[in-house]
């Protein structure tokens, strides 16, 4: 049975601020800019002047699109190109992963399983099975693989409390929201070279 290693799943952790900050940039990145509103110069009509400028005794106005009017256009508004994303330095993302993993190992959701426990055949009823064995069926799980197969794409993709991520494209945010967190030996492997700096160049 592969042991966990003390530098990745054994951590102390006091501070959680760089898993918040972690768990922040994973939502701001994931984050699409669609809203859009429409400037002055965008919406249709207002080409006439609504009144006269003097003699109605009502405030000077040019357009009925001005943005103070209803049915006008907005000032400040978004423009369908903004930017959300946030930036963490690579070994700051390793070092907030490496903690949400020993948080979840000290809540013993750490599991690792051999091929024994599971071959993947391409077959959901082979992986519903295997999370059966496990006590895992009905709770969301996170899967980390050494590399997706077609196999494994088929044996988990209809299974909807599990989510199949590569070993290196781990994150905090799936990491915390997982009640289990399921490594092959070989997925194992992976991720502590990955974390630890030892991958090949």
């Amino acid at each position: 049975m592969a042991t966990l290693s003390k530098d990745i799943f054994g951590l102390e952790v006091t501070n959680y601020e760089l898993i918040k900050t972690a768990y922040d940039a994973y939502l701001a990145n994931s984050r699409s800019s669609h809203a859009k509103t429409m400037t002055r110069s965008e919406v249709s009509g207002g080409g006439k002047k609504p009144w006269k400028q003097k003699g109605t005794g009502r405030a000077r106005f040019g357009s009925t699109r001005n943005p103070i009017w209803r049915h006008g256009g907005v000032a400040g508004g978004r423009t369908g190109e903004e930017n959300f994303s946030k930036n963490l330095a690579r070994n700051a993302k390793k070092v907030a992963i490496m903690q949400a993993l020993s948080i979840k190992n000290a809540d013993k959701a750490v599991k690792v399983i051999t091929e024994a426990d599971f071959k993947a055949d391409g077959k959901v009823k082979t992986a519903a099975k295997a999370l059966k064995n496990l006590k895992l069926d009905g709770k969301n799980v996170l899967a980390v693989c050494a590399e997706k197969t077609p196999e494994l794409l088929r044996s988990t993709n209809n299974l909807p409390n599990v989510k199949l991520v590569r070993a290196t494209y781990l994150n905090v945010f799936d990491i915390m929201n997982a009640d289990a967190i399921v490594f092959g030996e070989s997925a194992l492997k992976a991720t502590e070279n990955w974390l630890l700096g030892k991958e090949s160049k």
